[in-house]
Order: structure tokens, then C-alpha cells, then sequence
């Protein structure tokens, strides 16, 4: 079973991390909640959220999957973090996914993953030097190899899909789509 790590950051958005979240568990997929500290996090609209575990505990096991959310501050908060950085460039170099929504793929362009490919998220929220040697698209998702991003709230949804359908196949995104009764 694919293992996923999902760190949640002060401030981060409550829609895009419960959906990752929730949405990944029914497809069975193992996700570790990690908060950078071992706070409750409190989201960008007042949720709290209570993670499983804390960063460093976290850290300590193997993931198929990062899987950032979104929000400000939290995108700032998950960015600042050296740990998380360091992670991410480690599966990036043992060619495992990393996955950011919203603000979020600015963590991947600071930590170098996101030059070179093609890759979205909200609008502005990367900056110029950010988005060099970036084919900027504005898709809902954006997959460029091992590197998936998405666009915002509204394309959560999309973009768990898309982890899941990637993780654990088509039949199992299809399962769980099916289950929420989306309209197409």
C-alpha cells in the first residue's frame, strides 16, 4: 500500500488539506497527517486540524508521496522549513512523487524541483524568480513526471483524484469518484 505524507503548517487551507487527506484514506492509501510542530494547527479559516504525528517523528519513515497543501501562511511556514526542503529534494532524487496545490508549489520551486517542467498553481502566488525555466500552465492539474500541482481550492478534488489515480490506479480513482457523487 503507497505511503503519504501530508505536513500541515499554521495557517495552511483546511479545504485542500482534508481533502488530500480524506480522499487518499478512502482509497486505502496510508497518509501520515505531520504538523511542523506538535501544535494543533490552526488553518487559514480558523479550523483546527490535529495532525497524527509531528514532522520529526514523521521523518523518520519512508514515503511514496509528499503531498503539500496550500494557504497562506501555511505555504510560507511549510517553505521556511529546512527539514521538509531537505525531503523533498531526497525524493525527488530517489524519483518518488512530490505533489503541491495553491500556494504550495512555491515550496517546490524554492527547493529546486519545479525547473524545467511544466507545473501550475493560484494564481500569483509564485513569484518571477520562482517561475523561471518554468512552463507555467492553467490546467486544475499539472503532472510533469514525478512533480503533480494544482491550481486552488476549487481543484482539490481534482488534484486528490489525480494522486490517488496515480498512486493506486484508475479503477480505485474511479471508485472513490464514484462515491461522491460528483457531476461532470
Amino acid at each position: 500500500m503507497p505511503k503519504v505524507l501530508v505536513p500541515l503548517a499554521q495557517g495552511c487551507e483546511e479545504l485542500e488539506a482534508v481533502t488530500i487527506i480524506d480522499l487518499l484514506r478512502r482509497a486505502g492509501i496510508d497518509v501520515v497527517s505531520a504538523g511542523l510542530d506538535a501544535q494543533p494547527v490552526c488553518a487559514s479559516r480558523g479550523t483546527r486540524l490535529l495532525p497524527d504525528t509531528t514532522l520529526d517523528d514523521a521523518l523518520q519513515q519512508d514515503y511514496d508521496m509528499i503531498a503539500l497543501p496550500g494557504g497562506l501562511p501555511g505555504a510560507d511556514h511549510l517553505n521556511a522549513d529546512a527539514r521538509l526542503r531537505e525531503r523533498l529534494r531526497k525524493m525527488a532524487r530517489e524519483e518518488k512523487y512530490t505533489a503541491a496545490v495553491c500556494a504550495a508549489p512555491k515550496v517546490l520551486a524554492d527547493a529546486g524541483l519545479l525547473k524545467g517542467r511544466r507545473a501550475t498553481s493560484y494564481p500569483g502566488s509564485l513569484s518571477a524568480a520562482q517561475l523561471q525555466d518554468v512552463d507555467y500552465r492553467e490546467d486544475a492539474v499539472v503532472q510533469d513526471g514525478t512533480v503533480i500541482t494544482s491550481r486552488g481550492p476549487g481543484t482539490a478534488m481534482d488534484f486528490a483524484l489525480h494522486l490517488i489515480e496515480v498512486l493506486v490506479g484508475k479503477a480505485n480513482r474511479d471508485e472513490v469518484e464514484k462515491g461522491l457523487v460528483r457531476e461532470r
